[in-house]
């Protein structure tokens, strides 16, 4: 499994507030942006694999919507975790 516990963990501390805060914004587009980055990989591998193909489409949806929710509540917060995930925006 490529998202271990303690993978969580570790993404969880680098980005949110504390180990164990998996509520955060930050942090949740944090975890989506590292599925993406697992699933991009994969479909390097498989291009034809359709199931992977609609989960990557639907993470980045997901993605997306946190970033805009995140921008409209507190633009700072948008624009720091844009910066530390290189994100294009």
């Amino acid at each position: 499994m490529y998202l271990t516990k303690e993978k969580k963990q570790e993404v969880f501390s680098q980005y949110g507030k504390s180990a164990g805060d998996s509520g955060s914004a930050e942090s949740q587009i944090a975890l989506f942006t590292y599925r993406i980055q697992h699933l991009t990989e994969l479909m390097k591998e498989n291009k034809k694999d359709q199931v992977t193909e609609r989960a990557l489409v639907m993470l980045v949806g997901k993605r997306r919507r946190m970033l805009d929710y995140l921008k409209e509540k507190d633009i700072e917060r948008y624009r720091a975790i844009i910066k530390k995930l290189n994100l294009r925006k």
